[in-house]
């Protein structure tokens, strides 16, 4: 075939320009999303060449299909795969141009014959409902878990035996055998991958379809949303929150207040003199004391906010008067019966409760 090398040049540096992707760390900056559509575009050409000079047969099984030839089956999956990436598009359109290429790269598995068993269960079941389609049929939350379980310990499976068989030694990478058995076990994992990330999709798409749709963009909105992409917000765009006085007075804060006729044009406010003016523009931002703290405290004590005394001299006791007999006996008589009363009811007599 004269278009192979070609094919197969594409194909290599599509590879190479999806390993780049898989390392940048910022998959929503511009100049990932402008790789990202030229590894697209690599992996189209792919498709196309392919389909021009009719790479693989529909009577031709695995068997029929050589070594080389394997990995071009696995051009859908990674076209899809990059697809899924795209950040710039409708998510909606993403979602459905995605599915539709990793339905091809089934419907091409399944043509060839190189669906396992279980695959070719989920592949049908995919085809009956492709928007319905889900990788549990159950609704038993222990069948699920038990499902999502042997799916992850298969995946791993798949996983350990590719890495074990790419690390085939140099010298045999010439070798046809250990080429195949390394596709195969690419594209089984993929498979594994494909049904899974089908799965995600056709949740996605629910989402998507019990949202409102957005309102299209006025043309206002579209040309101030092509200045904010194209970093150019106009002349009249400020960061800051507090307009200019220019602004203010453009706003109607300054100008004239009556019209030719003597018609108020806008609110205002009579004031006595200009030297009032002046002083309320200039004032402090906060409200000032009208009083001073000595008459706020004799503005209290005449409201009865406030009395004399407190402190230290509130706990001194008030000494005795000598002379005032009729007090003084009857402080000693108070004195005597709460004598009596302490010798009657010792401390802890009313306390029965611990009592043995």
């Amino acid at each position: 075939m004269e278009f192979q090398p070609s094919i197969r040049n594409l194909f290599l540096s599509a590879r190479n320009q999806r390993k780049e992707l898989e390392q940048s760390s910022d998959p929503t900056s511009t100049i990932y999303q402008e790789n990202l559509q030229a590894a697209i575009a690599t992996l189209e050409e792919c498709r196309m060449i392919a389909n021009r000079i009719t790479l693989f047969s529909s009577n031709e099984t695995e068997d029929d299909i050589s070594s080389g030839d394997l990995q071009y089956l696995l051009i859908d999956y990674f076209l899809a795969d990059l697809i899924l990436k795209d950040s710039l598009s409708s998510r909606q359109a993403v979602l459905r141009r995605a599915q539709d290429a990793f339905e091809r790269y089934l419907s091409l598995l399944d043509t060839h014959r190189m669906l396992s068993k279980n695959d070719r269960k989920l592949y049908e079941r995919y085809i009956d409902g492709r928007d319905d389609f889900s990788l549990m049929t159950s609704d038993d939350p222990s069948a699920r878990r038990d499902a999502k379980i042997a799916r992850y310990k298969q995946e791993n499976e798949l996983k350990l035996k590719l890495e074990f068989i790419s690390k085939v030694p140099l010298e045999l990478q010439g070798d046809d055998a250990a080429l195949r058995e390394l596709y195969l076990a690419e594209i089984a994992l993929r498979n594994h991958e494909t049904f899974h990330t089908l799965d995600q999709i056709a949740q996605e798409l629910k989402i998507l379809a019990l949202m409102p749709p957005t309102p299209p963009a006025g043309p206002e909105q579209q040309q101030a949303d092509y200045r904010e992409r194209m970093g150019r917000r106009g002349e009249s765009y400020s960061d800051r929150l507090d307009p200019p006085i220019s602004q203010l007075v453009n706003r109607g804060k300054a100008g004239p207040i009556l019209n030719k006729d003597g018609k108020p044009l806008r609110p205002f406010t009579l004031l006595d003199s200009r030297q009032r003016l002046r002083d309320g523009v200039f004032r402090p931002d906060h409200s000032l004391p009208t009083m001073t703290i000595d008459e706020y405290l004799e503005e209290e004590k005449r409201r009865g906010g406030m009395i004399d005394g407190g402190g230290e001299q509130s706990g001194r006791p008030a000494e005795p008067d000598e002379d005032n007999l009729e007090r003084a006996d009857a402080d000693t008589m108070k004195a005597r019966e709460w004598d009596e009363f302490t010798e009657a009811n010792p401390k802890g007599s009313g306390n029965t409760i611990n009592r043995g």
